[in-house]
């Protein structure tokens, strides 16, 4: 049996219930939400699924020691004291990444340096050979963090990001990450039971993350490495059974899911894209102008977008979203639409009332996740039916 051990997933703020879900889904134990993390515990073949299998993760970390710190150099002799051997090889290569809240030390980019030379100067004092240094590939990756006094030492078994799903090669300026375009579709309650659309589509990144929660698709899939591959335990037997299980439970998706832009270029690198990721059977890319369209038939329309915030000048943003809240009302009944926007001075221009309103970060800045409800007819008419 393997061992259970306790690992960290970190997400973006806002979407830690959304991935604190997702954990409990996949089987996670001993959950604990925390602020832009949520812990767990499991074994490796766990960590393996958990960075396949999570959308709303941006790495897991496998802490392997944790102490009380009070200053460089007591920081310098406790990471020199512990056993180096068993994650890396005297001759291997390491990369290390730091995050500090304390008052202590004040540059994390030294604290990482700091770590580097007592690891290093371990393996030299006892094998008489050093490990290198490699930031692109290394054989592991080791992340500090260090809050007050505090110090936590961990493996990264992601290594890149887990937003770097493998399936973008073609973006557009002001791309959106994949794990937030995730986690905007799964926070706006979005099941796969409805058509979807993404009427300002960029490259596509929204619609593709879209079907593959429609569809039960694991969202790490085709990344080309984990840095769990470079670990001295890893398993590739173990890892490709727990791939073929994630796989099982695909299903099947009967509605459309539909992108649409008014730039060419956008709408070439959206088909490209979601060429990549082996959807065009769900995905349907179009140029069209979304205030010059109106919702095909009946049925209930699921939205979620990422309009323009405005590099531009602000009247241009506020005529924006005025023909933003014109477009749903007048051609989108039987409609949810929901958006993100950090402008918050335009989204006043809707001219509609949000019946929900998420506080989110977009990269740095502070946004707003608005939903709005276009009922067929007038809302007074539904509700005297």
């Amino acid at each position: 049996m393997e061992e259970n051990f306790n690992m960290v997933a970190k997400t973006l703020f806002g979407f830690e219930d959304i991935l604190e879900k997702e954990l409990t889904q996949l089987g996670a134990m001993d959950i604990k939400k925390g602020v832009r993390n949520v812990s767990f515990v499991g074994d490796k073949g766990f960590m393996y699924k958990a960075n396949l299998g999570l959308r709303t993760a941006i790495k897991i970390l496998k802490p392997i020691h944790s102490f009380n710190v009070s200053g460089e150099d007591d920081l310098y002799k406790k990471i020199y004291a512990m056993d180096w051997s068993e994650y890396l090889k005297p001759t291997g290569s390491l990369a290390i990444d730091a995050t500090i809240h304390s008052d202590l030390f004040s540059h994390s980019l030294y604290i990482a340096q700091k770590t580097k030379d007592a690891i290093v100067d371990k393996f030299r004092d006892t094998t008489g050979q050093r490990p290198s240094v490699d930031l692109k590939f290394p054989d592991i990756k080791v992340n500090v963090h260090i809050d007050r006094k505090k110090c936590t030492i961990s493996l990264d078994s992601s290594g890149d990001s887990l937003h770097k799903r493998g399936y973008k090669t073609a973006t557009n300026i002001a791309p959106i990450n994949e794990v937030l375009a995730a986690g905007l579709v799964m926070l706006s309650g979005w099941d796969g039971q409805s058509d979807f659309m993404d009427p300002m589509c960029g490259s596509g990144t929204i619609l593709i993350e879209a079907a593959m929660i429609a569809c039960n698709i694991p969202p790490n899939l085709m990344r080309k490495e984990f840095a769990f591959e470079r670990w001295q335990d890893w398993d590739v037997d173990l890892f490709e059974t727990i791939e073929g299980s994630l796989l099982k439970k695909t299903r099947d998706f009967h509605y459309k899911i539909t992108g649409y832009d008014k730039a060419p270029s956008a709408v070439a690198k959206a088909i490209e894209n979601v060429k990549n990721a082996h959807l065009e059977d769900f995905i349907q890319v179009k140029h069209e102008d979304f205030f010059k369209t109106q919702k095909a038939g009946e049925n209930k329309l699921h939205m979620v977008f990422n309009p323009p915030y405005g590099e531009r000048l602000n009247i241009e943003m506020e005529e924006l979203y005025k023909t933003i809240g014109d477009t749903l009302k007048q051609n989108y009944p039987g409609t949810d639409a929901w958006f993100i926007t950090s402008n918050m001075d335009a989204l006043k221009h809707v001219g509609l009332r949000p019946s929900k309103k998420i506080p989110l970060y977009n990269a740095k800045l502070e946004a707003r996740f608005v939903k709005y409800v276009m009922y067929e007819g007038s809302k007074k008419a539904k509700y005297q039916k």
